[in-house]
């Protein structure tokens, strides 16, 4: 966001994620797609952008953190695994899965300039992030998806299960959720979601964006 400065990023981030709806993750290919995907989902109204790449030398990767930072606006930025990479960059957060560095090892050398992501399929999963100080949690698979094909889908209910447990912690469905399945989890009372391939896949992914976040607070 144009004037915050890296030290407050967690201050602010910590407000605007209780109102967040829509997460939206990058795809893992080109610079120039993520950005053109960051773009948009920004300007279709995401509440939060991950940066995920899996395949970029650090350097580059950094690089292109940096020039997401300056293109979400408004919506919080976030980078997957790396809490070097957040901080360097300027980012509102970092989303951290098991194999990552651990939430509290993340926790004492960010301080309180990042928001803190975990991932957690069960209630005691989601609970164990949360008093390591995990900020957030995203929840899935909430359906089949070729990214997580080998973990085991928890389904709609399972989401709501950790969303109930947890109902003063922000917590994101994910895996395999877009335009025709985001009202099963609206039905049951899940109204925070991410996406990947809903928004870097479709053939406007502004409209798409914009049509998600729609969904989610309808």
């Amino acid at each position: 966001m144009p004037g915050r400065s890296p030290g407050d990023a967690g201050r602010v981030g910590a407000s605007a994620l209780q109102s967040a709806r829509l997460y939206i993750i990058t795809p893992d290919a080109s610079p120039e797609r993520v950005v053109a995907v960051a773009t948009a989902a920004a300007r279709g109204g995401a509440d939060l952008i991950q940066l995920r790449h899996k395949s970029l030398p650090r350097g580059e990767l950094l690089e292109l953190a940096r020039e997401l930072r300056r293109v979400v606006g408004g919506a919080l930025f976030i980078v997957n695994d790396h809490v070097d990479i957040a901080l360097l960059s300027g980012a509102d957060g970092v989303h951290l899965g098991p194999d990552d560095l651990s939430i509290a090892s993340a926790r004492r050398v960010a301080g309180d300039r990042l928001l803190i992501g975990a991932s957690a399929s069960t209630v005691d999963a989601a609970r164990s992030a949360t008093d390591a100080g995990a900020d957030y949690i995203g929840c899935g698979p909430a359906f089949a998806t070729s990214i997580k094909s080998q973990k085991q889908v928890i389904g709609p209910e399972g989401v709501a299960a950790v969303v109930n447990a947890l109902p003063s912690v922000p917590v994101f469905a994910i895996g395999g959720i877009d335009e025709s399945n985001l009202g099963d989890l609206t039905a049951i009372g899940v109204r925070r979601a991410c996406v990947i391939r809903a928004v870097a896949d479709a053939a406007d992914p502004e409209a798409a964006t914009r049509r998600l976040r729609a969904m989610l607070t309808a």
